[in-house]
């Protein structure tokens, strides 16, 4: 990011959105760090605040960053692909709000957060970037956008700011031959925090049989070209690699509550066992010994599944 900011001029006639993943809690330095890189003046979106051609707007910690006509919109709106601030929730706004006026980038990251963005900009006419893969720190962001959405340029960091100066300039194609589908209007408006009904959901999708990790309600399989994603009622968004990763850690978290539960268990059955043998009741001792030496096997196989899972090679 500090070498975009650094590519790009100071009347550069257009704005830029920056989305970057931090915890909650974290404070996030990403304006202050920009505001020395290059010309452009950077800062946190503030909701409602005009939007100004040489601004560069940051989405700030915990808040989704929406663009609508001629303003920006910051609201704690439902997590999308785990994450808030995320980045399909911008694309999205972007591309329902301005159409081919629009050009999404997507960065190094880990998952696939801003594919989905990018195929709503590409809908409406607008331009997709992302990064090269093979350069990226994480390249799981910029493969899934290059593997799912038909990129209009796919190069080095190095290149990007040049082609954001050059596509600034160029005028933009007729907006009336993109019109916004139906699941983006309805997409936009979730992100926005307007009332919705269960029943908006179901017009651009079909009732699956998986739960919403973050609220447990139903997840509805959404109809979007050939990416397969998910989204509940109330809003939480998914792609189907990022509800996979969610899927694993609450296994993850289940095996390691079996593995507590089944060693106390057997802990107890040792005791029990010393305790019936100091009476005498040898019919008992066998049986909670049987029983210890049965939970043991079962709390082995279930720490042999965690250790590999440790081993096991991450994608990024």
């Amino acid at each position: 990011m500090q070498e975009l900011a650094r590519g790009l001029p100071s009347n550069l006639p257009a704005a830029v959105f920056i989305v970057l993943h931090i915890p909650p809690a974290s404070p996030s330095l990403l304006p202050e760090i920009l505001n020395k890189s290059g010309p452009l003046r950077a800062g946190h979106a503030i909701n409602g605040e005009a939007i100004e051609s040489g601004r560069i707007y940051i989405a700030p910690p915990d808040h989704h960053m929406l663009v609508e006509r001629e303003r920006v919109r910051v609201a704690r709106g439902p997590k999308e692909n785990r994450a808030r601030p995320a980045a399909d929730p911008l694309f999205r706004s972007a591309a329902y709000a301005y159409g081919t006026r629009v050009v999404g980038v997507v960065l190094s990251g880990t998952l696939d957060d801003g594919t989905a963005g990018l195929a709503a900009i590409k809908r409406r006419g607008g331009l997709t970037v992302a990064q090269d893969p093979e350069e990226a720190l994480y390249p799981g962001m910029p493969r899934s956008a290059r593997e799912n959405v038909a990129l209009d340029h796919c190069l080095p960091i190095a290149g990007i700011a040049p082609l954001l100066r050059q596509l600034a300039s160029v005028p933009a194609k007729d907006d009336a031959v993109y019109p916004a589908p139906e699941i983006l209007k309805v997409e936009a408006r979730i992100a926005r925090l307007e009332e919705s009904e269960m029943e908006d959901v179901e017009k651009i999708g079909e009732l699956s049989a998986f739960t919403c990790p973050e609220c447990k309600g139903a997840l509805w399989e959404l109809r979007d070209g050939d990416l397969l994603r998910f989204r509940c009622h109330v809003g939480h968004a998914f792609s189907a690699e990022s509800l996979m990763a969610d899927q694993s850690e609450e296994l993850e978290s289940a095996l390691w509550a079996a593995l507590r539960s089944l060693e106390e268990n057997a802990a107890l059955s040792r005791r029990m066992a010393a305790r019936a043998g100091e009476r005498n009741h040898t019919v008992s001792v066998k049986q909670f010994e049987a029983n210890a030496r049965r939970v043991e096997q079962h709390a082995a196989v279930i720490r042999q599944v965690l250790q590999n899972n440790e081993k096991a090679p991450v994608d990024e």
